[in-house]
């Protein structure tokens, strides 16, 4: 992988050789793609996708799958996946239109102004070199997409003047990562996004940090469920619509919310998300679940733990959010390498890759909203798109 400073090449110098690296992974954090990579936004391939409706939860859930599935039997490829995206990005410009975009506002109160922008995406960018290294010499199936990936040396890939590293891969094997997105955007945000591919339930994970105003941290850290739990229709209160509202679907969305805590939202997970909220100087919690202002494309992807604050740029807070980013990526890759979150061949997979496939497209509006607000129009489109991945993998557990 390319690196844009001097602070990650010294940090991989202390601690990468007590680390037992595979040949991949050193070819992974080594090469800089010199010759390939492209400056546009590849395309979106064509997809049997449709949007999930977010405001009557699931109750087209059904026809919605029977008619994905038999899409897929039949081999077809419509509607396609670059339409849809496209009306989000309509949909968005429309809301530009219609409002005045105003800045982040800051929550720097404390005058905890210790560390400046460079310095802490600086630092989170070698925290996360050092994860994404891990994860490679974990999974050796993982490969490096250079035709998804942008070099700053290379690419001219820039958000507001600022130089742009992505750093793409996957792992079409048995290991089974849809995509892997390795982003940074130079003094402004460290993200890494790991989307798995269908052939097990084992969460997605997003996680983020993006410096607004030069003073303040907005962190952002989910594990996203890969199946529907009515998590979207969740009140304020944490509180789910019953069979008095949702008949017997209700007790099949509770059934995947239970799956899921007792898989992956443990006691021990919920601890360690308490923990980094408690630690936090003046932090404050953005919408989360159940509040009206959500994005919709957020609500049905969003996960039931995840973490949205803001907070005044320190280097006490980066120090949190590093150990905090690296500790969550530990737990996906324990996650991901633990056979049991498999699912056995069959139904199952099929049901999951269309599962999948929805939420993907729903992933993408949802970021393309936080990038719009966060980079505007044009720049949040151009992110969203590079940072988002292919919306479909043409496979099924095979090859992309």
């Amino acid at each position: 992988f390319f690196f844009s400073s001097d602070a990650i090449n010294r940090t991989m110098t202390m601690v990468l050789p007590s680390i037992p690296l595979s040949a991949l992974t050193a070819l992974l954090i080594l090469s800089s793609h010199a010759n390939a990579f492209s400056t546009g936004i590849s395309s979106f391939r064509r997809a049997v996708v449709t949007k999930i409706s977010a405001k009557g939860g699931m109750d087209a859930y059904d026809a919605q799958m029977a008619a994905m599935v038999a899409a897929v039997a039949g081999g077809s490829t419509s509607p396609a996946a670059e339409q849809v995206a496209a009306e989000m990005i309509d949909s968005s410009r429309e809301h530009s239109n219609a409002a005045t975009t105003s800045p982040t506002p800051s929550v720097v109160a404390m005058g905890l102004g210790d560390i400046d922008s460079k310095s802490a995406i600086t630092a989170l960018e070698a925290s996360q070199t050092l994860s994404v290294a891990g994860i490679a010499s974990a999974i050796p199936d993982l490969a490096v997409k250079p035709d998804a990936s942008y070099c700053p040396a290379t690419s001219g890939f820039t958000i507001a003047g600022n130089p742009v590293k992505l750093d793409a891969s996957d792992a079409a094997g048995p290991a089974n990562v849809a995509w892997l997105s390795d982003l940074c955007v130079d003094s402004t945000m460290s993200s890494l996004t790991i989307y798995n591919g269908p052939l097990s339930d084992v969460p997605h994970i997003i996680s983020r940090c993006v410096i607004t105003n030069d003073d303040t941290l907005n962190f952002f850290l989910d594990f996203r469920p890969r199946g529907y739990g009515a998590y979207d229709l969740r009140d304020a209160a944490g509180n789910y619509p019953g069979p008095d509202t949702l008949g017997r679907k209700a007790f099949e969305y509770s059934g995947a919310r239970k799956d899921f805590d007792s898989k992956f939202g443990t006691e021990d997970v919920l601890r360690f998300f308490e923990d980094i909220k408690s630690k936090f100087e003046g932090s404050v919690d953005n919408p989360g679940l159940g509040d009206d202002s959500l994005h919709e494309a957020e609500k049905v992807t969003r996960g039931p733990m995840a973490l949205d604050v803001s907070m005044p740029l320190s280097a006490s807070n980066v120090d949190i959010i590093l150990n905090a980013r690296e500790k969550a990526a530990s737990l996906w890759l324990e996650w991901a390498l633990d056979s049991s979150h498999g699912h056995r061949p069959g139904a199952p997979i099929n049901s999951q890759y269309v599962y999948d496939s929805k939420y993907k497209i729903n992933a993408y509006g949802a970021l393309l909203d936080v990038y719009v607000k966060l980079f505007g129009q044009s720049d949040g489109e151009k992110l969203a798109a590079a940072d988002s991945g292919p919306i479909d993998e043409a496979y099924v557990g095979g090859g992309s």
